[in-house]
């Protein structure tokens, strides 16, 4: 994933984010359930959140390529669509096995914070190197 395309991801998500949080307290809210709702308001927040990482993450590697960096954009891309996408399929389908995907889509947004943190360690290292 290039800075390029974690830029595209982000613009994307961050549509999405805007478009599917106005629909659903727009139209969703009048005909889907407590549960459901919540289901949709926790994707979106996870979403705003990550869309957010990712968009630093490409900041960064404007400036900068760092491998770790790149692996990590990744996982939290995919973490934000089997995570956020699988709880918004859960509240609008009745198809109940989206709570398996759920968690992989957790422990994608784990892996990316582990490797954006390696990676940030990373560069003190280099940093420290060239003084």
């Amino acid at each position: 994933m290039t800075s390029r395309s974690m830029l595209i991801f982000a613009a994307i998500s961050g549509f999405v984010y805007v478009a599917f949080g106005a629909f659903g307290a727009h139209v969703l809210s009048k005909s889907l359930g407590t549960a459901e709702m919540a289901w949709i308001q926790t994707g979106l927040n996870y979403q705003s959140i990550h869309t957010i990482a990712v968009l630093a993450l490409a900041a960064v590697m404007q400036r900068r390529s760092n491998l770790w960096f790149y692996w990590s954009s990744a996982c939290l891309a995919l973490g934000t669509v089997l995570f956020s996408g699988s709880l918004y399929c859960l509240a609008l389908s009745d198809l109940k096995l989206w709570v398996f995907v759920t968690p992989v889509g957790g422990m994608f947004f784990l892996l990316g914070w582990i490797l954006m943190l390696v990676g940030a360690l990373r560069l003190r290292k280099k940093a420290e190197r060239h003084e």
